[in-house]
């Protein structure tokens, strides 16, 4: 237990009321858990304001409370004020789990796209250097990157139970709502940037402005950097921590297929078990952040190794049909590019590309006819489905996405199918020998939103069960 003096070191704020000689077992800002020894945060949030439920919080023994607005007198309470209750959330949030970020080799990894990839592979690279490693994000978590006080008391078991090493997706939400404020990265990744969260960032200055926050001095000691990207050449010419930066020309003698990529990088083979060129440039950051690491390229050699395909990315499906089939995670205009010209280029010149993919409902409009232009124009066969349409019309969505494809390519074969199953197996029907069938949008989830009913639906598994009912 500690004394909320101590938790509030070296961080400015008003005290309003009280005392800050309490002992102090939790930081919350749900009422719900609140208790005689926890600090109830008022944060205000997209859907509510906490600051409605400080008399919950009380009502069930709370009695310090920070907040960004007044509030009624709680004469038997601590109240702290604060121009940001999340940011000091995270603050405080560091200070009462001692700093953990301080005690790891803690790396981040941002982007649009790649930031699941990169980051296991990362893993399997320190973990063949010998180091105990964790990793945060899409795979291992609710959200891709943890609340504050979720985030430091995971990092605070890992440190305490003999991890060295922990590699972590960190999203533009995190960095601009500060889940990683106070968080400090020994080195830093920066994938790409491209159309994404655009009904939260509004622009993409905004969202690119979010995501450059991790390379400033106090959140990482070093950037390693795609200069491939524009927005990467943009970073390398403005930021002013260490940085290293890696792209294409990097690698030579390059091989992939499906399912293995291998290349030449500074003399040594490097090979995986991943697929498609896009995960040459995954392998390249994550081999980059290892040497900035200080870790040797023949170490990095047999982590590689290890690495093999993640979880609805770029995942190849084998029940032994005579067409190739891919399920990728990809629900970006950029992501879905990168895959479908991957497809592509590991097919005969006779083979047909076949897309199936939709967009999520209540998420960001404008990339839905961008998405249907990019898959006219790179498949031979677009079947347009569902993809968690949430509270919006399935079919409407589909209409979108359909007058980009349209604008596109008019003589593309094309058709709408909302019930995602059927769609599969829809593309399934078509394909031939030599064949590709990329099902995009929702890559490792399990479960499928329409309305406010949520269902078990999971791509890979319902690939397999209907090429197993056609074998």
């Amino acid at each position: 237990m500690m004394i909320l003096s101590d938790i509030l070191l070296n961080i400015k704020t008003e005290l309003v009321l009280g005392s800050l000689a309490h002992p102090v077992e939790s930081l919350i800002f749900d009422s719900r858990q609140a208790n005689s020894s926890s600090v109830f945060f008022a944060i205000k949030g997209s859907a509510t304001d906490g600051h409605l439920f400080v008399q919950q919080a009380h009502d069930k023994g709370c009695r310090i409370f920070v907040v960004q607005n007044n509030i009624p007198d709680l004469t038997d309470s601590t109240i702290i004020k604060t121009s940001d209750t999340s940011a000091l959330l995270a603050s405080m949030s560091c200070n009462f789990f001692e700093n953990p970020s301080k005690k790891l080799k803690l790396i981040g990894v941002t982007g649009t796209n790649g930031k699941t990839t990169t980051a296991h592979v990362l893993a399997e690279i320190l973990r063949a250097h010998g180091w105990n490693t964790e990793v945060i994000g899409t795979l291992t978590s609710a959200r891709t990157t943890p609340e504050s006080t979720d985030l430091q008391r995971l990092l605070n078991e890992y440190e305490n139970t003999g991890v060295q090493a922990v590699v972590m997706e960190v999203t533009s939400h995190a960095l601009e709502l500060h889940r990683v404020a106070g968080t400090t990265f020994e080195v830093s990744v920066f994938t790409n940037l491209s159309q994404d969260h655009l009904d939260f960032h509004f622009t993409m200055e905004k969202y690119f402005a979010a995501k450059a926050k991790l390379f400033t001095d106090g959140y990482s000691a070093c950037g390693v950097i795609n200069r491939d990207d524009v927005h990467g050449r943009l970073l390398l010419d403005t930021m002013t921590i260490d940085s290293m930066s890696y792209g294409f020309s990097d690698v030579t003698q390059v091989r992939m297929d499906a399912r293995h990529i291998e290349y030449e990088c500074d003399g040594v083979h490097m090979h995986a078990q991943l697929g498609g060129q896009f995960n040459v440039m995954n392998s390249l950051a994550a081999i980059s952040a290892a040497r900035a690491l200080g870790i040797s390229l023949a170490e990095i050699a047999e982590g590689l190794s290890q690495a093999a395909a993640v979880p609805g990315r770029f995942e190849s499906i084998d029940a032994g049909q005579s067409f190739d089939v891919v399920v990728d995670y990809a629900h970006t205009p950029d992501a879905l590019e990168r895959v479908l010209d991957s497809s592509r280029s590991l097919m005969s010149e006779s083979g047909k590309l076949i897309v199936v993919f939709g967009c999520g409902g209540d998420r960001d409009v404008q990339k839905r006819q961008p998405m249907g232009e990019i898959a006219g124009a790179k498949a031979d066969v677009v079947i347009i489905t569902s993809d968690n349409p949430r509270s919006e019309s399935g079919a409407e969505i589909a209409a979108q996405i359909n007058a980009g494809v349209r604008a596109s390519d008019s003589h593309k074969v094309l058709c709408t199918e909302l019930d995602r199953r059927a769609a599969i197996g829809k593309a399934f029907s078509i394909a031939q020998r030599g064949d590709v069938v990329v099902i995009a949008g929702k890559g490792h989830e399990n479960t499928q939103t329409i309305g406010t009913e949520t269902f078990p639906f999971n791509d890979a598994q319902v690939a397999r069960e209907l090429l197993g009912a056609q074998s």
